[in-house]
């Protein structure tokens, strides 16, 4: 049994920690918002007063934060407290610069650090099924990838320090490029008067195969699992989409890299949002490529 602290109990980093309990870690865990404490509570979940309290004698840190600058406010505010060579694990989606940052944080106080982002949504967070992309040292990585496998069922090694966030912001800006284009298919289907049905069956057996057509079919019916077919309640959030995708071009203006389509897709999540569907799948997209609420 290891002692792991968790800190950022929301809708994706409750249930992981609800996982390390499950299987057999006694987790410490803190979260600013009293609902998330509870719920994590029922889970199993052990809660501490501060975060530096949840820290105290851990062995593994794991952090689940909405942005680069709250992961190193409280990686600044812990690191003090937590005992030299434990194991730091960041799992937000945050810029790859802010990630890199929290590695030599950690490094400065003579601990291991990962950036270890997830993806599979809140289905894949209470299941156990995450993908986890991470970057770290070898050193870290061993350590880290049984932790990381109670919350998930793959687990990537991308090399160095940032290269997690890397990998998950590259595959994030495909995903939203490929559902607006798979979107933008079934709407042109629908003025040419194709059924849902027909092009689904037709592309999902050809050259239009994708993860956003077969798994997450942005229009009710073909696929019964996706939110289409459950008001669009989100699996991931258009507004987190967004937020992606917008990491996707500061790391391409920084890097120098060409991403007109990366540009575009953030350009119309950016409108998705404003026209008030941030709260909806991301894939409710299709709505506003027709210009209308209706399915």
């Amino acid at each position: 049994m290891t002692t792991i602290a968790f800190i950022g109990l929301g809708n994706m980093g409750g249930p992981m920690a609800g996982n390390l309990v499950k299987a057999g870690h006694e987790v410490r865990a803190f979260d600013l918002v009293q609902a998330s404490k509870d719920a994590a509570a029922e889970l199993g979940v052990g809660i501490a007063g501060s975060g530096k309290e949840a820290v105290a004698d851990a062995d593994i840190i794991v952090t689940m934060l909405p942005a680069g600058k709250h992961v190193l406010s409280v990686w600044a505010d812990i690191l003090p407290a937590v005992k030299k060579g434990a194991l730091l694990i960041d799992s937000s989606t945050i810029d790859v610069e802010s990630a890199r940052k929290a590695h030599a944080l950690a490094g400065q106080h003579g601990c291991l650090s990962l950036d270890a982002p997830v993806s599979g949504g809140t289905g894949g967070a209470k299941g156990g099924t995450l993908t986890f992309m991470v970057g770290g040292s070898d050193e870290a990585f061993a350590l880290g990838e049984p932790v990381l496998k109670a919350m998930g069922r793959r687990i990537v090694h991308c090399g160095a320090a940032g290269n997690g966030q890397a990998a998950k912001i590259c595959n994030n800006m495909i995903l939203g490029i490929s559902m607006i284009g798979v979107s933008e298919a079934f709407v042109l289907a629908e003025k040419l008067g194709l059924s849902h049905q027909a092009l689904f069956d037709v592309a999902s057996t050809s050259s239009g195969q994708c993860w956003s057509l077969t798994t997450y079919c942005p229009v009710p019916g073909p696929v019964p699992t996706s939110p289409a077919n459950n008001e669009y309640k989100p699996g991931f959030a258009s507004a987190l989409m967004l937020k992606d995708l917008k990491l996707s071009q500061e790391a391409a203006q920084t890097a120098g890299a060409s991403t007109p389509l990366g540009a575009a897709a953030t350009q119309l999540y950016g409108l998705h949002n404003a026209w008030g569907e941030g709260g909806a799948d991301f894939s409710a997209i299709v709505h506003l490529l027709r210009g209308r609420d209706a399915s």
